[in-house]
């Protein structure tokens, strides 16, 4: 049973309809390229909130301030 966790930030603008997408491209992924099935693969995707979300030492909070100056 594959297993594939998507983590992205949590902004507010990610859409059901976005999620949906993901979760279907991935489960074709592994579909197409593993030849998994796809009734039992598992998608999972968890938003963070951009203060648990550091890159380079810096939470991506404090990047995005840094780059709307």
């Amino acid at each position: 049973m594959p297993y594939v966790n998507i983590k992205i930030t949590k902004e507010g603008n990610v859409t059901a309809a976005q999620k949906q997408q993901l979760i279907e491209g991935a489960t074709e992924l592994l579909h197409r390229v593993l030849n998994k099935n796809t009734a039992t693969t598992v998608v999972v995707i968890d938003e963070v909130d951009t203060d648990n979300w550091g890159i380079g030492g810096v939470p991506v909070t404090e990047l995005r301030k840094r780059s709307a100056k």
